[in-house]
C-alpha cells in the first residue's frame, strides 16, 4: 500500500502542472483543418420566423409549390327547357326486336335499335330524328310493360345533337341522363323527363340542359300540351323548307 509521502508527492506534481486548454490555433495544427470552415457559426433566429419557415418548407416539400386558389368556372350553369316530341310515323322500319333471348316473352338481353322522327315542342317544325338503342333489362308484367337501358342520340340538323342515358320505361315516366352534344350543344349537361303518351309511337320529352349558350328562339317555342291526340303541323310534317331546321337530319 503506497505510504502517505508518496501520496503527497503525486498530488504536489499534479497541482504544480495544471492541464491548460489548447488555443483555437493550436487545435487547428493538431486536427490538420479549420474548425470554423467545416463547422459554419449557426445564427439565432426568432422563434415565430423559425415556425413560419418550417411550415412553409413542409407545404412546398410535399406539394412542391404554393397550392393555388381555384378558378370560377366560366361554364354556363343556367338551366334552359327544350320540348321534343318523338313520332314514330311507321315509316322508318323502327322499331326492330331482336330476340337475343330467344324466348317468347320478352327477357334480359333482347335489343331493340329505334329511329324516330322528332318535332319541336310546338309541333310547328320538323327538328330531326333520334337514333340509338335499348337493351331489356326486365320485364314488368304486373305493369305490362318493359324496362330498357336505353343509349340514343337527338339530331337537329346544323344545330348538332345531344346524347342521353339511362333508363327507359315503357310503362310510366322516367328521367334520363345528358351525356354530352355536339355543335351548339357541345358541353351541355343536365337530364331529360321521357313522357310516354302512347308507346312506342308518341313520346315527349323535356330537357333540362346547362353547360351551353341560350338556345336559339325557333327551338324555344311554346310546347303543346302532351296527349294521344298531338300532330306535327302538316308543313312539320311535309318538311316544307319554313317548317324544319336547317339541314335538318333525316
Amino acid at each position: 500500500m503506497a505510504s502517505a509521502s508518496s501520496l503527497k508527492a503525486i498530488s504536489s506534481l499534479y497541482l504544480s502542472n495544471p492541464i491548460k486548454s489548447a488555443s483555437p490555433s493550436q487545435t487547428q495544427r493538431l486536427l490538420g483543418f479549420n474548425l470554423s470552415h467545416s463547422f459554419p457559426t449557426l445564427k439565432s433566429t426568432p422563434t415565430h420566423q423559425t415556425l413560419s419557415n418550417s411550415k412553409n418548407f413542409t407545404t412546398e416539400a410535399f406539394f412542391g409549390q404554393k397550392q393555388k386558389t381555384a378558378e370560377p368556372s366560366s361554364r354556363p350553369t343556367k338551366v334552359q327547357e327544350l320540348n321534343v316530341y318523338e313520332m314514330n310515323e311507321r315509316d322508318r322500319g323502327s322499331p326492330a326486336y331482336l330476340r337475343l333471348s330467344k324466348k317468347e316473352v320478352n327477357s334480359l338481353g333482347d335489343l331493340v335499335p329505334f329511329s324516330n322522327k322528332i318535332y319541336s315542342g310546338d309541333l310547328e317544325k320538323r327538328l330531326g330524328i333520334t337514333a340509338g338503342i335499348c337493351v331489356l333489362i326486365q320485364n314488368v308484367p304486373e305493369k305490362k310493360g318493359d324496362r330498357y337501358e336505353a343509349i340514343y342520340s337527338f339530331y337537329f340538323g346544323d344545330y348538332g345533337h345531344i346524347s342521353v342515358q339511362g333508363a327507359y320505361l315503357t310503362y310510366e315516366d322516367t328521367y334520363l341522363a345528358v351525356t354530352g352534344g355536339s355543335g351548339i350543344f357541345e358541353g351541355v349537361y343536365g337530364q331529360v323527363k321521357l313522357k310516354q303518351i302512347v308507346f312506342p309511337f308518341k313520346l315527349f320529352y323535356t330537357f333540362y340542359l346547362k353547360g351551353i349558350a341560350d338556345l336559339p328562339a325557333e327551338l324555344t317555342g311554346k310546347p303543346v300540351a302532351p296527349s294521344p291526340t298531338v300532330e306535327p303541323s302538316p308543313a312539320a310534317k311535309a318538311t316544307e323548307p319554313q317548317a324544319t331546321v336547317k339541314n335538318f337530319t333525316n
